[in-house]
């Protein structure tokens, strides 16, 4: 029999219109305006998903979700809504809610809501996931002679909330595993506007890395990249509004949040880069600004950090050998601003949600605002972004990459050759 979906919203006129594009697609649709009723008609009628409406007239849509996890928790339930942020879809996904989905809603972004639903609310048995395991195994150790690696997703949704640094707006994000040659992609509530980790998108590298695509941009997504590129993740759906949320500063959080939810292998392969021959951008000699790539069996990082004082020169040496060694010595350096920047920063409209506790806020002595974390916090945080901004390349990286003195600017100069010679 085909799978129930029950829809949950006051207006009539968007029952009707689901029912007809789910029943078309081979659903089975139940549907009601009676939010109070909602409970007994799951209990009734076992739907395989709920599509819930924020604002309902008797009860509020998040009041009647956290009632229906309560009673009914194996129930994947999709909140729908047309005057909702990433906040309030943060809030929804924290109660328990699979999804969160913006009216006006395209019929691809509500199916894909659907399948990830219901993919969510099925367990594999024992023997079908051992078997699976047997073949990526199978998989992994043959690719692995050929220089190939597993695919991979997250085991789980993740979600966080926070401020954006420079739109100084509350933001957040929401991560969505995503099946084998999706890539990682930004998206809206509603699906109608995607933003692929493509090198074509990026649009702005000076005080952070921002991608667009479609009329729609989204700003410093370099920390969650770092983190994704640590863990080897592919595949990724994130769900955000204009900016990724700064949390601490670092990308510590966000890879704590991927050790919670898991990794998965999937079944597909990806080939990591390979540096072919030496790439060097700027002109290499001890004090200059110049950043190069030479080839490598893994990506191994070496930068000089050049600064007034109180920061002034620090180097710092890196392999990325595992997640737990990029958690350990990477993930928790967290960005710095100087107090003489803010100044610049504010005329053009970025830093905004530059708080105390989210950077590391340095004036012409000293460090005004925190305690480090490293003695060279600093040149650790521009390895941080670095690994970020090489993930734009879509693919882990293998290579030496020696930097001084760089920045966003000059990573995307090294990523854009580094494509180039891919591509050759």
């Amino acid at each position: 029999m085909s799978e129930t979906v029950l829809v949950v919203d006051d207006e009539e006129r968007i029952r009707s219109s689901l029912k007809g594009i789910l029943s078309d697609e081979g659903f089975r649709v139940i549907d009601t305006g009676d939010a109070p009723g909602a409970l007994d008609l799951i209990a009734r009628e076992s739907p395989a998903v709920v599509l819930l409406d924020v604002w309902m007239p008797e009860i509020d849509g998040i009041e009647l979700l956290r009632r229906i996890k309560a009673e009914q928790p194996q129930v994947p339930v999709i909140m729908i809504s047309g005057h909702a942020n990433i906040q309030s879809a943060v809030a929804a996904t924290k109660l328990g809610a699979a999804d969160f989905i913006q009216k006006p809603f395209s019929v691809s972004g509500l199916l894909a809501s659907i399948a990830r639903a219901l993919e969510g609310d099925t367990a594999a048995p024992a023997a079908t996931a051992a078997a699976a395991s047997r073949a990526n195994g199978r998989s992994r150790r043959a690719s692995s002679r050929i220089g190939a690696i597993a695919q991979r997703t997250i085991g789980r949704s993740i979600v966080m909330g926070g401020q954006g640094l420079h739109t100084g707006l509350k933001t957040g994000v929401i991560l969505h595993s995503a099946p084998s040659g999706s890539g990682i992609v930004f998206s809206s509530l509603s699906d109608e506007t995607a933003v692929p980790v493509k090198l074509e998108n990026v649009t702005d590298t000076g005080y952070n890395t921002t991608l667009a695509s479609g009329g729609r941009s989204v700003r410093t997504v370099e920390h969650l990249l770092s983190a994704l590129h640590a863990f080897g993740i592919t595949n990724l759906l994130i769900k955000t509004d204009d900016e990724v949320p700064a949390l601490d500063g670092s990308a510590l959080e966000f890879c704590k949040q991927l050790s919670a939810a898991g990794v998965t292998d999937q079944a597909a392969t990806v080939e990591p880069i390979r540096i072919k021959k030496k790439n060097v951008i700027g002109e290499e000699g001890e004090g200059n600004e110049f950043i190069k790539a030479e080839p490598a069996d893994h990506l191994v990082i070496d930068y000089t950090l050049d600064y007034p004082a109180p920061i002034g020169v620090q180097h710092i040496r890196f392999e990325l050998t595992s997640p737990e060694a990029y958690m350990r010595e990477i993930a928790p350096a967290r960005t710095f601003a100087f107090v003489s920047e803010f100044r610049k920063l504010s005329a053009m409209g970025l830093g905004s949600g530059g708080r105390l506790d989210n950077l590391i806020l340095v004036d012409e002595e000293k460090v005004v605002n925190t305690t480090l974390r490293f003695p060279d916090e600093f040149a650790r945080h521009k390895v941080l972004d670095l690994i970020g901004d090489l993930y734009l390349l879509g693919r882990p990286v293998a290579a030496h990459i020696t930097a001084s003195k760089t920045g966003h600017s000059d990573n995307l100069a090294l990523v854009k050759a580094i494509a180039a010679t891919q591509a050759a």
